[in-house]
């Protein structure tokens, strides 16, 4: 029986892919992706299927666990944020050459303007670099209905599909109208097992294979209900909406646009529709959220040069979120009237929780690094990254998850002294144990700093997959045990952490210190329960 329910983006994208027979989510936490899969653990469809729902290690461990299941024969759900799919990309790319056997759903949140994230780039470019069909919802109506024609087309083609969401999709609220309960998959093995070895020869059979059907993803765009040419009468220009900027330019046009509108939501990129517009119109203003992906396509399809404008010409801002406002100005339409600003808004930069464990760790590693006239303290993703900020300035570089110990070990090798790493728990079994290794294996004159607070802090406290065993994978990776020292962050504790730091700095050889104490805001949630 449908039902109308109040949904954010993400969780109109999971109660979609749990209507349509999901059978396992497999994710990391990641802003703006992480309510996907909590919406999906809270479910009660979830419990009654016994669906899988737990976090993975990291990005690429969880593309290859949705592959498993695919290959079982069931409908399975990637999740991670954009610079997630970096570490990713190896299975992910190699998954178009699998194939699929189970529909396949990979989930890119992307995060224009960098709200919580290193960078700004566009996950479309990887469903182009891996010749995948991409689908990009301009609503949270839409995002709800894709999950089912996602998995489905996923099983016609036996490919997975890509799905990327923005920071504005996935973190706004509309009215959803859900549909039919399917089934779950039943067991069931590819057809072609050939396929799933990519060995050369394989692999080369296979890839003529996809170059083919590559040509058919892009009839499906050009038939899909997601994608669909509106006619105008104004020629002057013909615009190209992709996902939410469709909505962006809707918005300012109530009544309707008067200029011919190609709205994109599934790709390849519909390029007879684009070519349609390019004979009607003098221009095309490309509107789309992310990097001018679309915008670079069309110039390289049409057979007769037009006008093509966007973000690479300016009429939208090459950097950061589309607003309806940018898109405002870039169609020609006078600004809204401003509104004043807040006489009572004051800026909050971001800053360490009171009473948190990492502010403890650093106060006494700023004090133990000001003994050295050239000490360098490599960071890493999560929020001990706001160590940074004051009162603390403790640390010199942060690039990604796990990037703090082997940059520390690159420094070390270059005659860095002291060189040491600051690194998380979730982070640390992320994609730090394969650096604490390589440390190992060089015997590398580094101190890494596992600052464990007992859970994914920074979005917002997910289980993490080393908790109560950070001692034993450093043993098992080769650090000595007389080396890896656990301490207790609290204030009282300050002149004992200051001298495990000056110890282990002066041991020349890989040495870990783990100050351990559970995150503040997780505990007071434990407390509540309790």
């Amino acid at each position: 029986m449908p039902t109308k329910e109040l949904l954010l983006g993400d969780e109109a994208l999971a109660l979609g892919a749990l209507h349509a027979g999901l059978s396992g989510v497999y994710a990391y936490p990641g802003t703006p992706s992480t309510e996907i899969t909590e919406y999906i653990q809270g479910h009660s469809l979830t419990a009654q299927r016994g669906i899988h729902s737990a976090w993975s290690t990291n990005e690429k461990t969880a593309v290859e666990e949705a592959l498993g299941m695919s290959f079982a024969g069931k409908r399975s759900m990637v999740c991670m944020k954009h610079v997630g799919m970096n570490v990713a990309a190896d299975a992910f790319v190699n998954s178009a050459m699998t194939g699929a056997n189970g529909g396949m759903i990979v989930v890119a949140a992307d995060d224009p303007s960098m709200h919580s994230s290193q960078n700004e780039q566009d996950s479309r470019f990887y469903g182009k670099f891996a010749l995948v069909p991409v689908f990009e919802p301009a609503s949270q109506q839409e995002a709800y209905d894709m999950a089912a024609d996602a998995f489905a087309l996923s099983e016609r083609y036996h490919i997975p599909v890509l799905m990327r969401l923005t920071t504005r999709m996935a973190h706004s609220r509309a009215v959803v109208v859900t549909g039919e309960l399917r089934e779950p998959n039943s067991l069931s093995y590819p057809t072609n097992p050939r396929q799933w070895v990519l060995m050369p020869g394989n692999s080369r059979a296979r890839y003529k294979v996809l170059v083919e059907e590559y040509k058919q993803f892009e009839q499906e765009a050009i038939e899909s209900r997601y994608n669909k040419y509106i006619e105008g009468n104004d020629k002057s220009m013909g615009i190209i909406a992709c996902g939410i900027a469709y909505n962006y330019l809707m918005e300012n046009y109530p009544d309707g646009c008067p200029y011919p509108v190609l709205k994109v939501a599934q790709y390849p990129l519909p390029t007879s529709l684009v070519r349609r517009m390019a004979q009607e119109c003098r221009s095309i203003l490309v509107i789309e959220e992310g990097q001018p992906l679309v915008e670079e396509m069309v110039r390289g399809v049409l057979p007769t040069p037009v006008e093509i404008k966007g973000r690479m010409t300016g009429e939208l801002p090459r950097t950061g979120e589309l607003t309806p406002d940018s898109v405002r100005a870039a169609v020609g339409l006078p600004p809204h009237p401003a509104h004043a600003a807040s006489e009572v808004t004051v800026p909050r930069p971001p800053a360490l929780c009171q009473g948190c464990g990492h502010r403890d760790m650093y106060a006494a590693l700023t004090e133990v690094v000001r003994e050295y006239d050239h000490a360098k303290v490599f960071s890493d993703i999560g929020c001990y990254t706001l160590g940074w900020l004051a009162p603390f300035h403790a640390i010199d570089t942060v690039l990604d998850m796990g990037a703090s110990i082997t940059m520390a070990k690159g420094a070390a090798d270059a005659g860095q002294h002291p060189a040491v790493a600051v690194i998380g728990d979730s982070t640390f079994t992320h994609s730090g144990m394969t650096g604490l290794l390589d440390a190992v294996n060089a015997q590398s004159p580094i101190t890494v700093i596992i600052s464990d607070n007992l859970t994914t802090g920074m979005t917002g406290g997910q289980d993490s997959a080393g908790t109560g065993r950070l001692e034993q994978i450093c043993a098992g990776l080769g650090v000595d045990p007389a080396h890896i020292r656990v301490v207790i962050p609290l204030p009282r504790n300050r002149e004992e952490i200051r001298n495990v730091i000056r110890e282990e700095i002066e041991y020349r050889g890989v040495s870990v210190i783990i100050p351990r104490r559970e995150c503040i805001q997780t505990a007071k949630r434990h407390n509540a329960k309790k």
